[in-house]
């Protein structure tokens, strides 16, 4: 037994000397961080923006590979089937990582076992907005607006995700609100401004300027503080709907399996990058709240987006299709 204990922590040794000298060489060869949106899109400005900078860190090409489709489940079963060797790359957000195991049923991966959270990019919040000319002035005045009436309000979105953020403004306001689903934000900003619809629920960093130049109004945005760039606007919680917060996010992401060594060596480049002038001053000109998270932290954040999100869809009666 006592050869078995020292045979087994001589393994464990060297197992964690083949890692770390596997983390010093990372990476030897090209990386691809395989993004599940098409290019242009928000989650895709990210990794095209600190690639050339990684890859000038690293001696190495950073290549970006767009697999849109099927709500991110594409890209997450490239990512998923990929060597466990940290040179593929998955760039998460919500609609892959929180929203597709609540919405979806036999989603082919498990986001929290299959995959581990490297680094995030950063947080921006959900905006509820109307047309400059509506009446309402605020997400009370809305709710009560349609009370009287007794009709639905028609709210815009764009994926799962605000489509469950949807849901919860109607069960949190006690209102009723007919869905209406586009392909991306731009369509659903075009028929607000088109009166065209009621509301729009959309990426705050995606209506800052038309709030700003007065073509559209946000009633309120779902961060837990107000988003800088559009400081008068009041969150959810100031409105009177406590504990109504939620963000969009994209993060960088490995298979689970990858080793700890390799993950630990991604987070410090990624956040070297992120900190370097060219990389403070990019953030800057984004309309997203900085945060920095640990893996670890990260996965704790991951986690309970997914619990949030879980609980929305039951109070909505959203189950699975």
């Amino acid at each position: 037994m006592a050869l078995r204990a020292g045979l087994s922590m001589f393994a464990i040794a060297v197992l964690a000397w083949v890692h770390g000298a596997s983390a010093q060489n990372f990476p030897n060869k090209p990386i691809r961080i395989v993004v599940p949106f098409v290019a242009g899109s928000g989650a895709d400005t990210n990794p095209r923006f600190y690639g050339p900078l990684l890859s000038k860190l690293w001696g190495q090409n950073v290549v970006v590979d767009n697999r849109p489709g099927a709500s991110g489940v594409i890209a997450a079963m490239a990512v998923k089937t990929a060597a466990p060797d940290g040179y593929t790359l998955f760039v998460g957000s919500n609609s892959p990582i929180t929203v597709n195991p609540v919405v979806m049923k036999d989603l082919p991966y498990d986001p929290i076992k299959d995959f581990r959270p490297i680094i995030v990019f950063g947080l921006t919040p959900v905006a509820y907005v109307v047309n400059a000319s509506s009446p309402h002035r605020s997400i009370k005045e809305l709710a009560g607006a349609t009370k009287q009436s007794g009709k639905p309000i028609s709210a815009g979105s764009y994926s799962a995700g605000y489509e469950l953020m949807t849901a919860w403004l109607g069960s949190a306001a006690g209102i009723a609100i007919t869905p209406v689903s586009y392909k991306g934000a731009g369509p659903v900003i075009t028929e607000v401004l088109g009166n065209q619809i009621d509301l729009g629920v959309v990426s705050g960093d995606s209506v800052v300027e038309l709030v700003k130049d007065g073509r559209l109004r946000a009633l309120a945005i779902t961060g837990t503080a107000r988003f800088p760039v559009l400081p008068d606007v009041p969150t959810m919680e100031e409105s009177g709907y406590p504990g109504f917060v939620g963000n969009v996010w994209s993060a960088i992401f490995v298979r689970s399996e990858v080793p700890a060594a390799i993950v630990n060596k991604l987070h410090q480049d990624f956040r070297a990058v992120m900190l370097s002038p060219e990389g403070r001053a990019y953030q800057a000109k984004r309309p997203s709240v900085d945060v920095y998270y640990t893996p670890d932290e990260m996965r704790t954040f991951v986690v309970n987006e997914y619990e949030r999100f879980k609980k929305i869809a039951q109070a909505a009666g959203i189950k699975p299709k």
